[in-house]
């Protein structure tokens, strides 16, 4: 049998929990540590991993280790994930990439000159391809989504525009397939210094729209995408995982069994490793990416407050 996969979780909160599970239970990958500033949590994290070991320094965890997920507060994402890559480590980091373009596309010039495997966990990718949305050759018209959600302090640390609304710039972007030429964005603070409420219009290159709000102050979750083709339009529920699909394109209205939708994140991690020992193409690039972050910030840099009426 090949040699397994050295793999480390960086952050051991409840994200760096699951990702830690993912490694556990995956026959190509061994899970040999977890690092976290509170080495209690590093500990608690690995008691179920046969010797796998907690750490509360970072370097000494990447000596070990191959590749790395980074589960940590997203303002750590680029300076830990620019760490691993300079220690050799292929890297799989959760959105944002980082909190800037900057620092973003510091960690991309890192791995494309190491030629190490960079990857964004942008996992609504993964829903988009178990539906064949990627599939569809026809470019849309306009797209419209709302990504809201209950004040939490995880996340808080960022604005809403990178913590919730990332998923769909990066949605967006690849729907378009091409740069953006405009953007306007507002946004409101109202519970933390960071943005609490976002809302964008994003022109692109070949004309479509796109409309995005995102919020961390609604009562409940509600997580909606209305595409506008020019053949039809389809409307996305990812909180129930279900569509309703008013154009002629062939998608799969039991995605919502699909692997790669049911465990979103389990198949993240099985495409990381797959690109790491096999050479599959990376599922979510660091430069796409670094796509996102740009737009975010550009978003964020707009303190227009908006009206309350």
């Amino acid at each position: 049998m090949d040699k397994l996969l050295q793999c480390g979780v960086i952050g051991a909160g409840v994200f760096g929990t699951f990702h830690t599970r993912k490694y556990l239970g995956h026959d190509r990958a061994a899970l040999v540590g977890v690092y976290d500033a509170d080495i209690d949590r590093a500990s608690t994290a690995v008691s179920e991993a046969d010797g796998a070991r907690a750490f509360d320094d970072l370097s000494a965890l990447l000596e070990i280790c191959d590749a790395v997920t980074i589960a940590s507060p997203a303002t750590l994402h680029g300076e830990q994930a620019l760490a691993a890559l300079k220690a050799g480590c292929h890297v799989l980091v959760e959105k944002p990439l980082a909190i800037s373009a900057e620092a973003a596309d510091r960690c991309v010039r890192e791995a494309e000159a190491r030629q190490l495997v960079l990857q964004v966990g942008h996992q609504e990718r993964f829903v988009f391809d178990a539906m064949g949305v990627f599939d569809v050759q026809e470019i849309p018209e306009r797209v419209y989504a709302r990504r809201f959600g209950p004040f939490s302090d995880r996340g808080a640390d960022v604005s809403v525009t990178m913590d919730l609304m990332i998923h769909d710039l990066d949605l967006a972007l690849r729907l378009a397939d091409c740069p953006a030429v405009s953007i306007a964005g507002q946004t409101r603070a109202e519970r933390t210094d960071n943005a609490d409420y976002s809302h964008a219009e994003i022109v692109f290159e070949n004309g479509m729209v796109a409309e995005l709000e995102a919020s961390r102050l609604a009562e409940d979750r509600d997580r909606v995408m209305r595409i506008e083709y020019p053949s039809g339009v389809l409307n996305v529920d990812f909180v129930a995982k279900t569509f309703d699909n008013g154009t002629p394109f062939d998608l799969d209205a039991d995605f919502a069994s699909d692997p790669k939708a049911a465990d979103s994140l389990g198949a993240n991690v099985s495409a990381f490793i797959d690109s790491i020992l096999d050479g599959a193409p990376v599922a979510v690039p660091g430069r796409q990416a670094l796509d996102a972050v740009r737009l975010a910030e550009i978003i964020d840099a707009d303190k227009t407050a908006l009206s309350e009426d």
